[in-house]
């Protein structure tokens, strides 16, 4: 199933190249490594994807897709993947990273920290605003915790990823095995 998905996004672009935004782009992302589904590819995908994921602002898909290219990984995985980062998640994972850059700095947060402005979607362009301006009040220890949790989720959805699709492996290889013995066996 993923790698018909794979093949049917492929082939979504090869027509999609051609459009004239598309086109100066074009030998860049006609890289095989762009779309395929092996372990390294993959894994680097959501790792790319959970690092760019927390670029403030509306940059995230652009970042993971030129880090994707600059790597070399799977180009829908990493874009997809910056979507954990969302309107309902970025102010929970906003606040562990100034915790984080607070204790990496030594600057003591809890004396600075403002509350999260109340979000209400009925006046949207308020309530962004609202966040925005919460957000710029953070200051140093935001700034330092924002790279180092990108970092520290890129490297675990790494490793989760490779791991998992190791276990997945040897589960297979295993019930292979079982089935080949249970065959030998009649």
């Amino acid at each position: 199933m993923a790698r018909r998905l794979s093949r049917a996004v492929a082939a979504r672009f090869d027509t999609m190249r051609e459009h004239a935004v598309l086109r100066p782009f074009a030998a860049h992302m006609s890289h095989p490594a762009l779309w395929s589904l092996h372990r390294r590819s993959v894994a680097l995908g959501v790792a790319v994807g959970l690092f760019a994921g927390l670029i403030p602002g509306p940059l995230q898909m652009l970042g993971a897709g030129v880090l994707a290219v600059i790597l070399r990984c799977n180009f829908p995985i990493a874009l997809a993947t910056t979507l954990y980062s969302n309107p309902l998640t970025i102010v929970p994972l906003y606040l562990l990273a100034y915790h984080l850059g607070s204790w990496v700095t030594g600057v003591n947060g809890r004396d600075r920290l403002a509350t999260v402005p109340h979000f209400d979607w009925t006046h949207l362009a308020a309530s962004i605003k609202a966040l925005v301006h919460w957000s710029m009040g953070l200051g140093e220890p935001l700034v330092v915790g924002l790279p180092i949790l990108a970092l520290v989720l890129a490297v675990l959805g790494y490793v989760l990823v490779r791991l998992g699709w190791s276990c997945s492996i040897r589960r297979q290889w295993r019930r292979r095995c079982a089935a080949r013995a249970g065959l030998n066996r009649a």
